[in-house]
């Protein structure tokens, strides 16, 4: 029983005794962050040695992760050199990393800053209102916060308009593009009724007109026309002073007809003993 007293003893007291060593050890870093802190204010403040004062405020960093002083610091150098995108990155982690309802108020409240900087309006309203939360009597807050609502307002009426502008323009775009194409659409019907009233005059030219461009009824009549004098020009035409074989023909026939009659008087008037003249009359 004394063993196990003697042996719980002195673990209680090597605890102790580390427990001791490690809040020595954490005091020495956290005294170390501060004055690295302190170097580092007197450095930007005192001399404007930024270059230096931020390897300062780093090197408290490095002694103190969690201690929210040095970064706090470092944030506001970055904020006042205008490096905004560094100055909120590093409140963030201020933020973050205290649990100090002050200490977050600031952070935040700086966080609000940096974003109407940026022209975040709508982010610094949220920003502004979670250090109310964490210091609802900061009036420097409050007013920032009022400043903030009526710049996101602002900010928000420009993004209606401009997205009505756009939609006007997109509307437009639409309307002139379907204008267009109902333009092209009419080109090309106007274009194929041209062609088939083309093809048609064609047509009825091709009907009305031979190759050399004459009329067909007038080319048909002229043919029929040609036709009709190349038959007569084959038939024989009676000359001047001359008879046609037909009346040859026929006087020929007259002629034996007479003869015949002169022939048979004469016949007679050998039965009777009349001597007749028999001169021809033709």
């Amino acid at each position: 029983m004394k063993q196990v007293l003697l042996i719980t003893l002195v673990l209680f007291v090597s605890l102790s005794f580390s427990q001791e060593k490690q809040d020595k050890e954490e005091l020495l870093a956290l005294k170390k962050a501060n004055s690295y802190i302190y170097e580092g204010n007197n450095l930007i403040t005192e001399n404007d040695d930024f270059v230096s004062g931020e390897m300062a405020y780093r090197q408290a960093i490095s002694k103190q992760p969690n201690s929210m002083a040095g970064v706090y610091n470092l944030g506001n150098a970055y904020y006042q050199k205008g490096n905004y995108e560094e100055a909120l990155y590093r409140h963030e982690q201020a933020a973050k990393a205290t649990t100090s309802k002050l200490e977050k108020h600031k952070a935040y409240h700086n966080i609000g800053n940096i974003l109407m900087q940026n022209k975040k309006c709508k982010e610094a309203v949220e920003a502004f209102k979670n250090a109310l939360r964490n210091n609802p009597t900061d009036n420097e807050t409050r007013y920032n916060l009022g400043i903030a609502k009526v710049c996101a307002e602002e900010q928000k009426d420009q993004e209606d308009e401009n997205k009505d502008d756009k939609n006007k323009d997109e509307n437009k775009d639409d309307q002139d593009k379907k204008e267009n194409e109902d333009k092209k659409d009419k080109e090309g019907d106007d274009k194929e009724d041209k062609k088939d009233e083309g093809d048609e005059e064609k047509k009825e030219g091709e009907d009305e007109k031979d190759d050399k461009g004459k009329p067909k009824d007038e080319k048909e009549d002229k043919g029929k026309e040609g036709d009709d004098k190349k038959k007569e020009q084959q038939k024989p035409k009676p000359q001047p002073g001359q008879m046609s074989p037909q009346q040859i023909k026929n006087l020929l026939e007259a002629m034996n007809n007479q003869e015949q009659k002169v022939q048979e008087k004469m016949n007679e008037a050998k039965e009777k003993g009349v001597k007749i003249k028999t001169e021809k009359d033709w």
